[in-house]
């Protein structure tokens, strides 16, 4: 059962999947950007996990009409475009350049009454090129991104029960399409110093000292699926610290820890080995940075 609920993900079998995957998320994420009201964080722009794949959750029409929801329907294979005033639209999920998808998701949703323009160029991407101009990227393996979307069910089960134990500031589970990283964030309430030539975006995402984890499927630089945790400001002592199950360890080419997820999967109890992992590096991120813990976390037996 546990092999079956988290699922193998080799990162080499499915990158070229992954690669225009995360384009196409970031499509459909530039148009909820475009169009919501904006909330601190970014976090008007995320997706959610729910039971078909990934979900934007209600994006406003333009000239208040309604609303509408881009779901990635992975388990139909189709990301779909609804809206409130009865209006939908489909588009397969195939193997189809970046350049088509653009096109065609862009024209469903014009076909639908919703105009909108985002900034054609990807982000957090190395050498990124056009959405527009990109015929490079254009595979499509369903089954890769169905083990994926397993994954991001059981993680984003396991963050969220983690989530229940703070009453603090703290994010929802969702994902961020910049990084293709399922994530949840607490806050100890206080400023963080500002970050001399940071971005618009760093600079509020890291507007307060916080303790993040999160998932993600792997990149050139770290070639397979992995949990991470950091602080931010990382407070002094932090990347030695007692952090559990064993086989996580602080990564000073990320600065952040990282527990391989092959590792979980392959324990006796995955949830309780992520569990373990989420607690003992919040619980780093909190005692080091000094964070006022009576006031903002939530006793064990109220969670339960």
């Amino acid at each position: 059962m546990a092999a079956a609920a988290w699922p193998e993900l080799s990162y080499p079998s499915w990158a070229p999947t992954c690669a225009t995957l995360h384009r196409w998320l970031q499509i459909a994420g530039k148009v909820r950007l475009a169009l919501s009201p904006h909330i601190n964080h970014f976090w008007q722009a995320t997706f959610y996990v729910n039971a078909r794949g990934l979900t934007s959750s209600a994006i406003p029409l333009p000239g208040g009409e309604g609303v509408f929801e881009i779901v990635f329907d992975v388990a139909a294979g189709e990301v779909r475009v609804a809206t409130s005033v009865g209006k939908a639209a489909a588009l397969a999920m195939r193997p189809c350049t970046v350049k088509e998808f653009e096109r065609e998701f862009l024209a469903a949703l014009a076909g639908l009454g919703i105009a909108v323009t985002i900034w054609p160029m990807p982000v957090e991407i190395p050498n990124p090129v056009r959405f527009d101009q990109d015929e490079e990227h254009a595979s499509c393996d369903l089954e890769a991104i169905r083990r994926w979307w397993r994954v991001l069910i059981q993680s984003e089960r396991v963050f969220s029960q983690f989530r229940t134990g703070f009453i603090g500031k703290c994010s929802p589970v969702h994902l961020f399409w910049g990084s293709m990283d399922l994530a949840v964030t607490r806050f100890s309430g206080r400023r963080a110093p500002e970050r001399p030539g940071a971005d618009a975006v760093t600079r509020e995402a890291y507007s307060h000292e916080v303790a993040s984890v999160g998932f993600w499927p792997g990149s050139d630089d770290f070639p397979e699926p992995a949990y991470y945790a950091y602080a931010a400001p990382e407070p002094e002592g932090f990347k030695n610290a007692a952090i559990r199950p064993p086989a996580a360890f602080y990564s000073t080419q990320f600065g952040e820890y990282l527990l391989r997820y092959e590792e979980v999967r392959r324990a006796a109890d995955p949830a309780a080995a992520l569990m373990a992992f989420l607690e003992s590096t919040y619980l780093a991120a909190a005692e080091l940075g000094k964070w006022n813990r009576a006031e903002l976390e939530r006793e064990a037996s109220v969670r339960r």
